[in-house]
């Protein structure tokens, strides 16, 4: 099961999705920025967790998992360079 049909899983009221982030950023150095990258890197990780959730039970196969966190590193990846350029 692709990535893409979890997006909308966790849209009932009261229900905070695994996908939102939770926590603050606490960084000495903070900036707009780097709070964004924060959230990104909160998103990044929480659904790779997912990922590897579906392929451990047999949701998704190995490729698609493979895929599936291929191209959210790259979003992380252009993420950073975009946000972080300065820094």
């Amino acid at each position: 099961m692709p990535l893409e049909e979890f997006k909308g899983v966790f849209q009932n009221e009261g229900i905070q999705s695994p996908l939102e982030g939770h926590s603050g950023y606490r960084g000495a150095n903070w900036s707009p920025e780097r709070l964004a990258f924060h959230q990104n890197l909160e998103t990044f990780a929480d659904r790779i967790g997912l990922i590897v959730g579906l392929q451990a039970n047999g949701k998704i196969g190995q490729d698609q998992a493979f895929e599936d966190i291929r191209k959210l590193w790259s979003q992380l990846k252009a993420s950073s360079k975009e946000l972080l350029r300065d820094n």
